[in-house]
């Protein structure tokens, strides 16, 4: 079962959508889901979807009412692809931690105990932030950007992280791969994987980005990850 619910930001001061599926039973867990910069579209549904079927309350938070409610976006269309750069360098980061935070709040009053996260793309760095900043019980990072200047934040990183991290990926370079490695590798709470080969979106649910056989791998250790630290 999924819905569109409103949830109050943490000041109380403005409200935004989040699109919520729900599992047939009692929910084992939740995770909040965080978008990519295309906004909550059929592949970030999907990916919710998915996870209530896995037994798992998913939460995914509009983020970008910032610039307006339901922004969806398509990026193997280029008009909508350039749009969704546009937004992505608008984007005020931190008030989206502080939504995601938000969202992980409702989940725990819905009766989760165990509340995780799982982005992509920009949903990927804020994940890592969210990693940082909130106290969500586990979460993962696909393609993440930007990871490299928000290393001085690792040493609040105290419930498990995984990051996914395509080798040939257009918008994180091979620096930033390896200054991602050098700063996270002995981290007891980080793991890391490397998809050799791959470009970013690889994970997507629906597109010209997605590589099979690399998005089940991605998708078998974040649900093998979620099972032992929240299921």
């Amino acid at each position: 079962m999924s819905e569109l619910v409103t949830i109050s930001t943490l000041d109380g001061k403005n409200t935004f959508n989040a699109y919520v599926a729900r599992p047939a039973g009692k929910a084992k867990a939740a995770i909040v889901v965080i978008q990519e910069i295309f906004g909550i579209n059929t592949g970030i549904r999907r990916k919710c979807d998915k996870l209530a079927e896995e037994g798992y309350l998913a939460v995914a938070p509009d983020l970008f009412w910032q610039f307006e409610d339901g922004i969806e976006l398509d990026p193997d269309i280029e008009p909508e692809m350039n749009k969704a750069l546009d937004l992505f360098g608008k984007f005020d980061q931190d008030q989206g931690i502080r939504d995601i935070e938000a969202a992980i709040k409702y989940a725990r009053a819905e009766g989760c105990a165990k509340v995780g996260a799982v982005g992509y793309c920009l949903g990927g760095r804020l994940a890592y932030m969210t990693a940082a900043r909130t106290d969500s019980d586990a979460t993962v990072g696909y393609y993440a950007v930007g990871v490299d200047n928000l290393l001085n934040e690792k040493h609040a990183i105290a419930n498990p992280l995984m990051l996914h991290i395509p080798t040939e990926d257009g918008f994180v370079d091979k620096d930033t791969q390896a200054a991602m490695h050098a700063g996270l590798d002995d981290h007891p709470k980080v793991t890391l994987h490397d998809y050799k080969g791959l470009d970013h979106g690889f994970a997507t649910e629906f597109g010209n980005r997605r590589s099979e056989e690399a998005a089940n791998l991605a998708d078998s250790r974040t649900s093998e990850f979620f099972q032992k630290h929240l299921g």
